[in-house]
Formats: C-alpha cells, sequence, structure tokens
C-alpha cells in the first residue's frame, strides 16, 4: 500500500494543534518493511486532547481531526475492567458487620457470597459508559433486599429466635448502606480519572452517518465516557461522502486496530449488510475489541436491566463471545469428568450393544470415520455400526442412511435412540469432542457447505459436540444445513455453562422420547 491519506485528504491541517506549519499528516507503510502502517504526526504542544477539531454546529472539521497516542497514565491502566474495583468495594462493604460482632459471621458471609452472585447476574459489574448511582440504585436495593431475606428466612428456620434475627437483619442493612456509599464513591473516583483521562480506551466508530458523526462529536467532548475516540471507518461507497472524515474503510479495520491501540469498536451507522459487518468484525483483531452498539429504533427502550448511553445516544455492549478462559477450562474438566463417568454407569449399556451389533452383522463392532473438528482440524469418530457402506467413499459422501433398507432392526434402534453415539464419549476423553457443541461432519460435506453457506464454517469456533443445540431442536436427519449452521453458530455466539447443562437435559428428553434419526 501506497501513502494513504488521513481521512482520504492528501493532507490534514495541524495548526490547531499548535504546529508551527501546515504540515502533512498521514498514515504510510512501515519503513522498517514491517506490515503495518506508522502514523507521520508533527510535535504537538500538548496531549491532553484525543484529537483535534474546529468543531462546527453540525460535526467536525473535515481537514483537522487527527488522531494520536493516548496518555501515558491510560497506556498503564488498559488492564483495568469495571468489576476489578467494584467487586473489590462491594465485598468490604458486605463484611463490614464482622467488625461490630462475630455473632452472626456465617449468615454474613453467606449473604455476602449470594449478594455478590446477584450483583453479577444482574450485570452490576459490567462495564458501562454513562455512571450514575441513581442508576443502579434500584437494581441494587432489589438484589441487596432479595439475598438478605434468603439468608435471614434461612436463619430463622435454624435458630428459631426473634432476636437473633434482628441482631442479623441490623448488620445486613449496615452492609446494605455501606455497598451504596462504597459505589456512590467509587463512581466518583472512576468520573474523575476519565476526566482526567487516566483511564481510557481508544475506540474506532464503524459508520460515518449522522449518528457517527454526533458519536464522534460527543466523546471528544466529554472524557467521562471513558473512550478516546481515534477514527471512522465506513464502506468505500461513503469514502469522502460523510459528513465526518474517514481513516479508512472496513476492509483497513483489522489493520487499524492494531495500528491504533484500539480496544473498542462501536458500530452508529454503516453503510454496509450486516454479512459484510460480520465478516469484518469476526477478524482476529477485530474480535479482540469491546463492541458497542447503537441501537435504532427497536433497541431504544430496553426493558431489561438500566439503559445505557453516551450523550442520550443510546448504547448497548454486545455480550462478548468468550472461548478461552476460566470458564473454558471448566467445560473441559465438565467434559472429562462427564465422559468418565459415563463410560462407567453405562458400561453395561454398552456391553449389550456392542453385543447386539456383533448379532446384527458380525465382527467390526465399531465404525471409525473422518470428521472435521475445531479449527477444520480432521479426527476419527467412533461409533456402534448399524449397517456397511459398499466402499469409503459411499461412506464419505452418502448424506443420510435413515431410510436405506440396509439398516436392520438393531440398527435402527440404535439410531433412533442414539445409542450408536455412545463411544464417542472415548473421543470426549482424548479432547476431539466436547460433550454440548455443533455435530462434526465429513470433510467432502464441511467443503460443500462452506461453499454453499458462507456462515456454516464459523461454527468450527467451538469444539465439536457429542450433542448439540441443532440436534435438540429438532434439526436431525434430512433438515436444511442453513438452519443447522444458524443454530449452530447461536450456540456459538451465546455460549455458556447453562446453556449447555440445558442442551444436555433436552438431549436426555429426546433420547428416552425416540426422537433420533
Amino acid at each position: 500500500m501506497s501513502r494513504l491519506p488521513v481521512f482520504g485528504h492528501p493532507a490534514a491541517s495541524v495548526s490547531d494543534l499548535g504546529g508551527t506549519s501546515q504540515q502533512p499528516v498521514a498514515l504510510q507503510e512501515d519503513p522498517t518493511g514491517g506490515a503495518g502502517i506508522t502514523v507521520v504526526i508533527p510535535p504537538v504542544r500538548s496531549a491532553k486532547e484525543p484529537l483535534v477539531a474546529a468543531e462546527t454546529r453540525t460535526g467536525l472539521d473535515t481537514t483537522a481531526v487527527i488522531p494520536y497516542a493516548s496518555s501515558r497514565a491510560s497506556k498503564r491502566t488498559r488492564w483495568l475492567r469495571a468489576w476489578m474495583m467494584t467487586a473489590p468495594i462491594d465485598v468490604v462493604a458486605l463484611l463490614a458487620p464482622l467488625l461490630v460482632t462475630q455473632n452472626y459471621w456465617r449468615g454474613t458471609l453467606t449473604n455476602a457470597g449470594l449478594t455478590v452472585a446477584f450483583f453479577a447476574a444482574g450485570g452490576l459489574y459490567r462495564a458501562r459508559r454513562h455512571i450514575s448511582i441513581l442508576d443502579e440504585l434500584p437494581s441494587l436495593g432489589g438484589r441487596l433486599l432479595a439475598a438478605g431475606a434468603v439468608v435471614a428466612i434461612i436463619a430463622a428456620q435454624r435458630h428459631d429466635s426473634v432476636p437473633y434475627v434482628s441482631g442479623f437483619m441490623q448488620g445486613v442493612a449496615l452492609s446494605a448502606g455501606l455497598v451504596i456509599v462504597g459505589r456512590a464513591v467509587n463512581h466518583t473516583f472512576i468520573l474523575v480519572a476519565r476526566k482526567r483521562r487516566w483511564v481510557e480506551h481508544n475506540a474506532i466508530i464503524i459508520g460515518s452517518g449522522p449518528v457517527g458523526v454526533e458519536l464522534a462529536r460527543l466523546l471528544r467532548r466529554y472524557p467521562q465516557y471513558g473512550l478516546r475516540f481515534v477514527g471512522c471507518v465506513d464502506a468505500p461507497s461513503r469514502q469522502g461522502l460523510g459528513s465526518i472524515p474517514l481513516i479508512g474503510t472496513l476492509d483497513d479495520l483489522e489493520h487499524l486496530t492494531r495500528l491504533m491501540g484500539c480496544e473498542v469498536l462501536v458500530i452508529a451507522d454503516p453503510d454496509c449488510t450486516e454479512s459484510a459487518l460480520m465478516d469484518t468484525l469476526l477478524r482476529p483483531a477485530s474480535s479482540r475489541c469491546d463492541l458497542w452498539a447503537v441501537p435504532r429504533l427497536w433497541g431504544s427502550r430496553s426493558q431489561g436491566g438500566y439503559p445505557d448511553h453516551v450523550g442520550a445516544i443510546p448504547i448497548v455492549k454486545i455480550g462478548d463471545t468468550t472461548l478461552t478462559g476460566p470458564r473454558w477450562k471448566i467445560k473441559r474438566a465438565s467434559d472429562v469428568l462427564f465422559a468418565a463417568l459415563a463410560l462407567i454407569v453405562l458400561s453395561p449399556v454398552l456391553l449389550l450393544c456392542a453385543i447386539a451389533t456383533f448379532l446384527d452383522g458380525g465382527r467390526g463392532i465399531f465404525f471409525y470415520q473422518e470428521r472435521i473438528g475445531r479449527y477444520g482440524e480432521p479426527f476419527k469418530v467412533i461409533k456402534f455400526r448399524s449397517m456397511r457402506p459398499v466402499d469409503e467413499h459411499e461412506s464419505q459422501t452418502n448424506w443420510s442412511i435413515a431410510n436405506d433398507r440396509r439398516v436392520g432392526p438393531i440398527g435402527r434402534f440404535m439410531r433412533r435412540t442414539s445409542l450408536d453415539e455412545l463411544p464417542q464419549l472415548w473421543n470426549i476423553l482424548r479432547g476431539e469432542m466436547s460433550v454440548v457443541g455443533p455435530r462434526p461432519e465429513r470433510p467432502y460435506f464441511v467443503e460443500k457447505f462452506s461453499v454453499e453457506y458462507p456462515n456454516y464454517a464459523m461454527r468450527h469456533r467451538v469444539p465439536v459436540g457429542l450433542t448439540g443445540l441443532a440436534q435438540v431442536s429438532g434439526l436431525r436427519g434430512d433438515t436444511p444445513i442453513s438452519d443447522r449452521a444458524r443454530f449452530d453458530n447461536f450456540y456459538v455466539e451465546n455460549w455458556s455453562l447453562w446453556l449447555d447443562i440445558k442442551i444436555v437435559l433436552r438431549t436426555v428428553a429426546e433420547v428416552f422420547r425416540g426422537g433420533g434419526r
């Protein structure tokens, strides 16, 4: 790539930065020969502003929007997250009654743990752009009362003493008041830190329409939202046409995210299709950023929780698809535990299935077939054989044998009850599969479906599973691939341990109902 002007203009004025001349500011190729591009910016007098702009009544001047490096303090605090300050303050406040008396230490500890869990479930540890204790107060009060009531009822049942419960509730009231005061002080400190730019995160706005222009102006003028606006990207169709200059197109977003040290992406009103936008956001560098979006008509009056906004423009945080970290390790540990216990408990059933398969078709009770797992890695799946294919080509390319006459009554029963899938518990122990995930498919069909359905390959972001959301939703056998892919990707995007538990419970119900193939 040759010299790339900032925001699509040959040169941008830096007189407002305090420079001594109208020197050009541009993005250009890395002179060291690296793959990146560097920002060429003249010396400036001050680094307090996230960008320099001559603001007009309609937005930003199209010749003077120049992002540059964040402050030293903000670079050192980028690793901070909202819960890292709020949760410890809550815990200290909830345990404060122990400083007065230790007579109710069990109830105090239980109340603290339950309250923190309620807060986490209610989203009270999530990042917010607009911070106000008054916005949080209804949710805080309701959860404090709920946790205190649960523990008080248990205490009343155990001790059957009005003075004991009364004394305990006085401690709960004290801790509740301290939680609210602690949160108010914490919010004040965060706002001061944001206004002084001790804590901020570089943000790129996706979209250069009216909403994008207004967001850029608000983030530039009001640092209390904790975002340093570094530029806008949009579709090539808006290059040079919008009210705000661009630092690049959607195709440049991956590169600009790394270049600018961007940690936040804000979707405003891009001029592109949803599929094109999703393709951009799922790229490695972009997917690591926090994602916020401006809901239009349907999401501006959310009924759940309490809404967030930037200068009265509604904004929502798109849930992270966390496929690594502690929760994912818990998933793997639960997979191993489940598979090991299932192999032990179901060993008599496995033995009966093996004998029945042998009587039905002779030797070769197990059927090995190549399937595609996570990240497109092939592996050999193990099943009880329900029929013998003519050759390997038929095995790999025959889509369904549900109505094949070569499937005997025993094989048909095992397929209907999914007993033929039980040997895949060994695949789970080996780490090739998970208990819950998209069902693995053969290489021939993976290649075919990936061409026909653009989102099909995205399902391989997680390990394949013994059961999956598509299967328990009735999408088994000869059902539309587009529907399966949509359910599989919904599972990936909304994965949680509770979702896995729900799918396992629904799978058990399907087995007993005989809803297999």
